[in-house]
C-alpha cells in the first residue's frame, strides 16, 4: 500500500505544470530578514522626508516575483526581505463577495490556477487557486488578502497599496482598521484622490505622479503638504533635473521606475556582467532619483546597497530580524 502511494506522489510531482513551491536555499532560508520599522505614522513621513542622505532601500514592484515565487504573494514578500531592505508594492482588488484581494490582473488567468475575471469569484473560490509565477510553475501559494497582507506586514517592511478597483475611501478604511498608517501608504492618481485621502486621514503617506512642472505647481496648490507625500516622477530617467530639485526644496523624495529599461538589461546579463548597468542605476541616483521601483528588487538592492550606510536620522528603523 505504502509503495503505491509513493509510486502515486511521484506521477503526480512529473505532471507538467504541477511543480511545487519552490523553496528557498538552505543558506537563505536561515538569513535574517532586512526589515524597515517606522513605528509611527510620523516615522513614515519622516523615513521619507528628503535630507540629501541616501535612502538604502529599493521599492519591489508586486513584491518582487523570482522563479518559485510569484508576485503578490506573503512568500515572496519574505523572500524579498530576505535579500535587501526593500518597501513593497502590492494590487489590491474586489472579489465578487467584497473581500479586498491581492492581485494585479483584472483575470485570474497569467498568475494562477483559474481562469476568468477576479471580480466574478467570491474569496472562498479563490482561495481554492494556487499561483503561478513568472515562468508560469504552479506552486503551493494561495492569493493572500488584504487584511492578512496588512497583518503580515507589521514591523516587517511598508506597504505601498496601489488603486487597481479599490478607491481611495476604502484604501484609508483598511489602513485605518489594521492601525497600518505607519506602514502603509497609498498610490494615488488624481489631485482629487489626493485631497480626499488628506481629508479623510492626514497621517497617511502617498505617492503621487509629478513628471513635470505643471503637475507640481497643481499639487502644491492642493495645501496637502509636502510631507504627506512621495513623488513619482516616471518609469523613464528623469531629463528636468530642476524638477527634482523642487521637490527637495519642498522636502519630499523622488522614486522612479526602471522596469520598462534598466531592469530589462539587468536580467539579460549574467552576474558578472554588471558593471555597466550598475553605473546607469547609481547615475539615476545621481541625478537626483531617491528611490527606484524595481522588478529585480533583491538583484538591485545588492547591486546598490549592499555597503550603503542607513542614514543615522533613520537608524532606529532599519533591522535585522
Amino acid at each position: 500500500m505504502l509503495k503505491r502511494v509513493h509510486v502515486a506522489l511521484i506521477a503526480l510531482l512529473m505532471l507538467p505544470g504541477l511543480l511545487p513551491a519552490q523553496q528557498p536555499a538552505a543558506s537563505e532560508a536561515t538569513a535574517q530578514p532586512y526589515a524597515i520599522d517606522p513605528q509611527t505614522p510620523q516615522g513614515l513621513q519622516r523615513l521619507f522626508r528628503y535630507t540629501g542622505e541616501s535612502l538604502p532601500l529599493v521599492s519591489a514592484h508586486r513584491g518582487g516575483p523570482q522563479p518559485g515565487f510569484p508576485e503578490n504573494c506573503i512568500a515572496t514578500f519574505e523572500n524579498t526581505l530576505r535579500q535587501t531592505f526593500a518597501i513593497l508594492e502590492v494590487d489590491p482588488r474586489y472579489t465578487r463577495d467584497g473581500a479586498i484581494v491581492i492581485h494585479h490582473d483584472e483575470t485570474l488567468d497569467r498568475t494562477t490556477t483559474g481562469s476568468g475575471p477576479i471580480a466574478q469569484l467570491d474569496l472562498r473560490e479563490l482561495k481554492q487557486l494556487r499561483l503561478k509565477d513568472q515562468q508560469g510553475h504552479v506552486t503551493g501559494y494561495q492569493i493572500p488578502t488584504l487584511d492578512e497582507v496588512l497583518e503580515w506586514a507589521r514591523g516587517r517592511t511598508i506597504l505601498v497599496l496601489d488603486q487597481k478597483d479599490v478607491p481611495v475611501e476604502a484604501r484609508v478604511r483598511k489602513i485605518e482598521e489594521h492601525r497600518a498608517a505607519s506602514y502603509a501608504m497609498m498610490i494615488v492618481y488624481s489631485l482629487e484622490g489626493v485631497r480626499e485621502c488628506y481629508s479623510l486621514n492626514k497621517d497617511i503617506v502617498m505617492e503621487v505622479m509629478i513628471t513635470n512642472r505643471e503637475q507640481f505647481e497643481a499639487f502644491d496648490k492642493t495645501g496637502v503638504p509636502w510631507s504627506n507625500i512621495v513623488a513619482f516622477v516616471g518609469h523613464q530617467p528623469p531629463r528636468d533635473a530642476g524638477l527634482l530639485r523642487m521637490i527637495h526644496e519642498k522636502g519630499a523624495c523622488c522614486i522612479a521606475g526602471t522596469s520598462r529599461n534598466l531592469d530589462r538589461q539587468l536580467a539579460a546579463v549574467g552576474d558578472q556582467s554588471t558593471a555597466t548597468i550598475e553605473a546607469d542605476y547609481r547615475k539615476l541616483l545621481q541625478s537626483g532619483v531617491d528611490l527606484i521601483e524595481t522588478d529585480l528588487a533583491g538583484r538591485v538592492g545588492r547591486l546598490l546597497y549592499d555597503d550603503a550606510r542607513i542614514p543615522s536620522a533613520n537608524a532606529s528603523m532599519f533591522h535585522r530580524r
